[in-house]
C-alpha cells in the first residue's frame, strides 16, 4: 500500500517511488534489555499464546506465530461494529460478540480510501496485536499505534508497522484501523442534529478513542498494563496523537504520547498546510453539505445511501479556503473544533492548560516540508512541484525560492533573504533547505516550550537524519516517514539493501523506543544519552545519521523565527 506523504512530493517515476512494503522482520538484533519488563519468568514458563484462547469482551481469540519467535500475533479482532448503514457517520457502536474459538490470522478490511491493492469495506474497525508475553497476568507495557495519510489513506495492517521486534523487546504493540476521509470527517447541521453533543466532524478520531478504550479493557488478556500505555503515531497519526494528548475523552486512556512529525508550534504557518491544521466547526458545516452537492445528495439520507466508493475521494480533495503563505493546501477532510472531541485549538489548549498531563517524544525529519536532498535538485527542476492536498512546495530555482519568500514573510523577507542568502538556482535550493530544516527544529522547540506549559511530565524532541537505502535514496533522502521501519525495527524487505548501519540504527531506535514506552524514558544500557526536553535550551536530540544534542538553529537565526511566529495568528 502507498500512503500518500503529507510533507514531501512523490517522485512521478514510479520506479523512484518509496517501496512501501516495509513489514516483518527478521534476523535483527534485540538489543539491550529492558529495565520494567517482567524479565523472571520459571523455565517452565508456558510457550507463547500461540494457539490457545484468549478471552476479550467479544468472545475467544487465537492468534498465530509472529515474524520474531516467541512472539505471537492476533489479526483483525474488531473493537466496534461496522460502520456501514445506519452506523455510517455515527460514533462507533460496540463490536459484535461471537461462540467459539476465533482465529485471528487474517488482518481486517482496510477503511474505504483510493486504493487499488488494498480490501476494504466499511465494516473496518479492527485491530492487531502483536505479544511476546507468555501468560495473561504478566503486565507489559503497550504501544498503541496510528497510522499516518493525511486522515485520507492508511491501514494498521501495513507492513511497515509489524510489531514483532517491539513485542521481541517486551511491548505489546497494537495497531488499529480508524474512518478516513468523507467517511470520517464530514460535517453537516443534519448529523449534528443526530448527536447528543449537538457536533459532527470527528468520527475517526472517535474510532481511534473508541480502540482505546477497548485496548484499556482487554489487553491484559493479551499480558499487556492496561495502566501503562503509549499512543504514537506519525504525520497525521502524530498530529492524531496530539488531539487525543488535548481531548477531554482520553483522559487517563493512556500515560505517554509519541507523535512522528507534524507536531509544530501553534503559531508556525507550516501547521496550516498538513492535515492536523483543524477546521472550524462552522467551516466544516459549510464545506460537508457542499461536497454532498458534487454527490448528487442534498441530504442525509441520500448520502447514507450511496456506496462506500463514492466517498474514497479524501486524497484529492483541498481546502482552498487557508491561507498558508504559500501555494499549499491542506487536506478537506480533517478533524474539526467541535467542543466535545476537541474543546479548542492547540494555542488556547495550552494557554489554557488544558491538555493531559503526558509524557511526550516528538520530532521531525532532515528531507521534509520542502526540504529535499542535494542529489535531488535537477530531478525537482525537471519534475515540477505535484499539486496535492497537504504537499508543500519545492524550492530549487533562485526565481521561485525568492519569491516564495516574499509570498510568506512580507515585511520581513529582506531579513530572511539576508540570513538565508543565494545568488544561483543551487544556492537558492540549499538556502531552502537551511531553511526548512531550521524552521522544523525551531518549531519543535517552540511547540516543547507551549506544550510544557500546561504538562509537567518530561518531553523527549529528536531530529531525524538517516538517509535509507534504495532507490529513494537520492531523491528523497531521509524523507517523511522513513524513520518508521527503524522505529519499529523493521528493515524489509531484503532487496532494500541494507546495510550493517540500518541494522545498528534499527536496532538503537526500537531500543530508545522500547524504553520510552516502558518507563517514558529512552534512555537505556548501551545508548547515547538522549537528553530531555529543557524550555532554556534550543537543542534537539539527533537520531539516526549520528546521535546527540544539535543546536535548532544559529541564535541570530533563532531569533528571526521567533520574531516572525510572533507576527502570525495562532493555530
Amino acid at each position: 500500500m502507498t500512503v500518500p506523504d503529507s510533507h514531501h512530493p512523490q517522485p512521478a517515476d514510479p520506479a523512484l517511488r518509496r517501496r512501501d512494503f516495509l513489514g516483518r522482520t527478521a534476523g535483527v538484533a534485540v538489543g539491550a534489555v529492558l529495565l520494567d519488563i517482567v524479565a523472571t519468568q520459571p523455565s517452565s514458563a508456558a510457550e507463547p499464546f500461540g494457539a490457545r484462547p484468549v478471552r476479550t469482551g467479544s468472545g475467544l481469540v487465537a492468534g498465530v506465530p509472529a515474524a520474531v519467535s516467541g512472539v505471537t500475533v492476533f489479526k483483525g479482532l474488531p473493537y466496534a461494529a461496522s460502520t456501514a448503514g445506519k452506523n455510517r457517520w455515527r460514533p462507533p457502536q460496540p463490536a459484535p460478540s461471537w461462540t467459539g474459538v476465533r482465529k485471528a490470522d487474517t488482518f481486517g478490511d482496510a477503511p474505504p480510501q483510493a486504493s487499488s491493492t488494498l480490501t476494504m469495506s466499511e465494516d473496518c474497525l479492527n485491530l492487531n496485536i502483536w505479544t511476546g508475553a507468555r501468560r495473561s497476568r504478566e503486565r507489559r507495557p503497550v504501544y498503541v499505534w496510528i497510522y499516518g495519510g493525511g486522515f485520507s489513506a492508511g491501514t494498521g495492517s501495513d507492513p511497515s508497522f509489524d510489531g514483532s521486534v517491539l513485542a521481541g523487546k517486551g511491548v505489546v504493540v497494537v495497531t488499529i484501523n480508524y474512518r478516513l476521509g468523507a467517511l470520517g470527517f464530514l460535517a453537516t447541521s443534519e448529523l449534528s442534529a443526530e448527536s447528543r453533543h449537538g457536533v459532527s466532524g470527528n468520527y475517526g478520531l472517535l474510532d481511534q478513542i473508541a480502540a482505546l478504550k477497548w485496548v484499556r479493557e482487554n489487553i491484559a488478556a493479551f499480558g499487556g498494563d492496561p495502566r501503562r500505555i503509549t499512543v504514537g503515531g506519525q504525520s497525521a497519526g502524530a498530529g492524531s496523537v496530539d488531539m487525543l494528548s488535548m481531548s477531554p475523552l482520553t483522559t487517563g486512556l493512556f500515560q505517554r504520547s509519541l507523535a512522528e512529525s507534524q507536531v509544530r508550534s501553534p503559531s508556525d504557518p507550516e501547521l496550516r498546510y498538513l492535515g492536523v491544521s483543524l477546521r472550524k466547526m462552522d467551516t466544516a458545516l459549510q464545506q460537508g453539505p457542499a461536497y454532498g452537492a458534487t454527490k448528487g445528495a442534498t441530504t442525509l439520507k441520500q448520502l447514507r445511501a450511496l456506496p462506500w466508493q463514492d466517498f474514497t475521494d479524501g486524497a484529492s480533495l483541498k481546502d482552498e479556503s487557508i491561507d498558508t503563505g504559500s501555494v499549499a493546501k491542506p487536506p478537506l477532510f480533517r478533524p474539526v473544533v467541535d467542543g466535545w472531541v476537541l474543546p479548542a485549538g492547540y494555542r488556547a489548549t495550552y494557554d489554557t492548560r488544558a491538555q493531559n498531563d503526558v509524557w511526550y517524544l516528538a520530532g521531525n525529519n532532515l528531507d521534509e516540508s520542502g526540504a529535499v536532498p542535494e542529489t535531488a535538485f535537477d530531478y525537482w527542476r525537471r519534475t515540477g512541484y505535484p499539486d496535492r492536498p497537504g504537499a508543500p512546495p519545492v524550492h530549487v530555482t533562485l526565481d521561485d525560492y525568492v519569491g516564495a519568500a516574499r509570498r510568506k514573510f512580507g515585511p520581513m523577507a529582506d531579513e530572511f533573504l539576508g540570513l538565508y542568502p543565494a545568488g544561483t538556482d543551487d544556492e537558492a535550493a540549499l538556502a531552502s533547505n537551511d531553511a526548512i530544516r531550521d524552521n522544523s527544529r525551531v518549531s519543535t522547540y517552540l511547540w516543547g516550550t507551549e506544550w510544557t506549559k500546561g504538562a509537567d511530565r518530561p518531553v523527549y524532541t529528536y531530529f531525524w537524519t538517516h538517509r535509507p537505502p534504495g532507490p529513494d535514496h537520492d531523491i528523497r533522502g531521509a524523507y517523511h516517514g522513513s524513520e518508521i521501519v527503524y522505529f519499529f525495527g523493521n528493515l524489509y524487505p531484503g532487496t532494500q539493501g541494507w546495510a550493517d548501519q540500518d541494522r545498528e540504527i534499527a536496532d538503537t531506535m526500537s531500543s530508545y523506543l522500547a524504553n520510552y514506552i516502558t518507563r517514558g524514558n529512552p534512555n537505556g544500557p548501551g545508548l547515547p544519552r538522549w537528553p530531555a526536553y529543557s524550555p532554556g535550551s534550543p537543542t534537539v536530540m539527533e537520531v539516526g545519521e549520528h546521535y546527540g544534542p544539535m543546536r535548532v538553529a544559529s541564535p541570530e537565526k533563532l531569533g528571526f523565527w521567533q520574531r516572525y511566529f510572533a507576527t502570525q495568528e495562532a493555530w
